[in-house]
């Protein structure tokens, strides 16, 4: 997303305003695997633009979603540190209940409590791939997500990892990627409307959102009608609240930026601060046959650069970050992991940039060959019949307004992004000989059971 910067009007005293994109609390809309359960998302209409849901409408979907949820096996509500699960099991498990023209059960849909990707294992033997990392039972939460019943934090989804492992070599060549901007039409609309003003209150705000208009959501390397993509939107939403005060941060040490502007008494430099989430990670631990791959590192990070505003709308970055947003940036790198344990939306983020990490491991390392020659072509293949999407894909946003009083300037701004840059995360690994007990640990028990603890 990106932000506009408004010279001061002469001979008028003004205020700093900050106008911001909102997205109302949590919004809601249907997502299915094949099925037609509601299980909570973003709430967009059929033309793509994002409003927020009624109470009424809330509790409904929450209600319907809760009322067919599923028993929970016993041996799956059990806090475990590392629960597997076999891509070559989870791939017949699910070819069968496609096949018997059953619904996928909330045990594969949910990937049995998997709560993050920490280790691929390769078993050339059984011809298998093994996911595992940390799990447990799951509940629905107030917003829809399936979350741990004692962490809180959202279980990995079937449909999320079915999308990183197909879309692999897109993420390779273009990236994935959100982004939600003004359109060049609306920046200069603004600055018209701006420049024949001249009082300025919060009376106004509303008159320029509109003379801003509907932002425009560009998805990059993804289905825009599928979780995944809902997930990097509302992610990118979210940072943009907590940012501009639109929401406070659940945790303590993390201001708004507005706050820090205020405390500080300034503005921004003459550019305008945009912000970003992106990988970071740590280089990946391998045991030297390959055959073990760790994770390691939170998964997220806030990126800033300055942005300037042409005179026909677009807009350039600069190279260079503002102070006081470089700071906002590094304290929500700082905080991001114990902010994920309060807000599954940007937990979930950080699974989606795991699982396309783990796709780029298995693509890059030729794991699939590695393990025997085997292939997952229901689960890895874009073709296989089984869907992944089938959700209207966010279009557009209407802005909403708030503002703070500093001086005698005002500011628009309008930035925010995630980018997933999965390929460059595989390229470095290094040799840690205690994966291979590990390994051994992980080995299938059985040929038919797709997951265990």
């Amino acid at each position: 997303m990106s932000q506009i910067s408004v010279r001061p009007f002469q001979a008028v005293q003004w205020a700093l305003a900050l106008f911001v994109l909102a997205l109302p609390a949590p919004v809601w809309a249907q997502i299915n695997l094949g099925n037609q359960r509601a299980v909570g998302g973003i709430f967009v209409d059929p033309s793509g633009v994002v409003r927020q849901p009624t109470a009424a409408e809330r509790q409904e979907i929450l209600s319907a979603l809760r009322a067919q949820t599923q028993q929970i096996a016993p041996e799956l509500k059990q806090d475990t540190k590392f629960r597997k699960v076999s891509l070559r099991a989870l791939e017949a498990a699910v070819a069968e209940a496609a096949h018997n023209g059953n619904q996928l059960p909330d045990h594969m849909l949910y990937l049995a409590g998997l709560q993050r990707v920490q280790y691929i294992l390769v078993y050339p033997e059984q011809n298998d791939i093994v996911l595992a990392g940390p799990g447990e039972g799951w509940r629905f939460d107030e917003d829809g997500n399936a979350v741990g019943v004692t962490t809180g934090l959202p279980a990995v989804r079937l449909d999320d990892l079915l999308v990183a492992l197909r879309t692999v070599a897109t993420a390779r060549t273009e990236g994935i990627s959100v982004s939600i901007d003004p359109t060049a039409e609306g920046r200069q609309k603004f600055e018209q409307f701006m420049q024949s003003q001249r009082t300025f209150n919060a009376s106004v705000l509303p008159v320029a959102a509109r003379a801003l208009g509907p932002q425009r959501v560009t998805l990059t390397g993804v289905p825009t009608d599928s979780h995944f993509a809902r997930v990097l939107f509302a992610a990118d939403y979210r940072m943009k609240r907590l940012a501009m005060n639109l929401e406070k941060a659940p945790i303590p040490g993390l201001p708004g930026y507005l706050d820090m502007l205020k405390s500080k008494g300034q503005l921004p430099g003459s550019a305008m601060p945009r912000w970003w989430m992106a990988c970071h990670y740590e280089p990946l631990a391998r045991s030297g046959d390959r055959l073990a791959w760790e994770i390691r590192g939170q998964g997220v990070k806030a990126l800033t650069e300055d942005e300037v505003v042409a005179a026909d709308g677009s807009v350039q970055g600069t190279g260079q970050a503002d102070p006081i947003a470089q700071q906002w940036a590094n304290l929500l790198t700082k905080h991001y992991t114990a902010l994920s344990a309060k807000d599954p939306t940007l937990a979930q983020l950080r699974n989606l940039m795991d699982l396309c990490v783990v796709a780029a491991v298995i693509q890059r390392e030729d794991l699939m060959s590695l393990a025997g020659g085997t292939a997952f072509p229901l689960l890895a293949s874009p073709d296989s019949g089984l869907a992944v999407g089938q959700l209207p894909a966010p279009r557009t946003v209407e802005p909403q307004c708030s503002f703070l009083k500093i001086g005698r300037n005002y500011v628009i701004t309008a930035s925010g992004g995630v980018q997933i840059d999965s390929w460059e995360v595989a390229a470095h690994s290094a040799v840690v000989p205690q994966l291979k007990s590990v390994h051994a640990e992980g080995t299938p028990q059985t040929s038919k059971a797709w997951w265990w603890n």
